[in-house]
């Protein structure tokens, strides 16, 4: 199997790799079946502009995966993709995103790319269910 030589950097030294403390965000995808098993951790600051207007930014990402090769250069290349981007413009991060950006993966390792899009989505969208559920409770 050949891999794009990003993706072999990715794996050999993967960046925020690890576990953030009191994450404002944690989630967990994979099959532990397959193999590919992918956490996600979140950090998010808010910001407010001249007009008042806030923006929640990706503070700090860290990330565990256990998996192949491809499944860790992904979860690696994704969180760089969207650190210090707001929660927006990470939740637009696209799987053909990191596949292009790690110069291509071998069709039977896709699915490793769905993977740290999943668990980038599962994460914001709990935060984001968190905050909207203390927000409603402050009514």
């Amino acid at each position: 199997m050949l891999y794009a030589k990003k993706v072999f950097q990715h794996f050999q030294n993967p960046k925020n790799m690890g576990e953030i403390k009191n994450p404002d965000a944690m989630a967990q995808v994979g099959n532990p079946v397959y193999g590919d098993i992918m956490k996600i951790y979140l950090k998010i600051q808010k910001t407010k502009n001249k007009k008042q207007k806030t923006t929640e930014y990706i503070k700090d990402i860290k990330f565990q995966t256990l998996g192949c090769a491809a499944a860790i250069a992904t979860s690696s290349i994704a969180t760089e993709m969207v650190k210090g981007k707001s929660l927006t413009a990470a939740k637009k991060l696209s799987k053909s995103d990191i596949v292009k950006k790690l110069g291509g993966l071998p069709p039977n390792k896709l699915h490793c790319s769905l993977l740290a899009v999943e668990a980038l989505q599962k994460a914001i969208e709990e935060y984001e269910n968190k905050n909207n559920r203390r927000k409603n409770k402050h009514k």
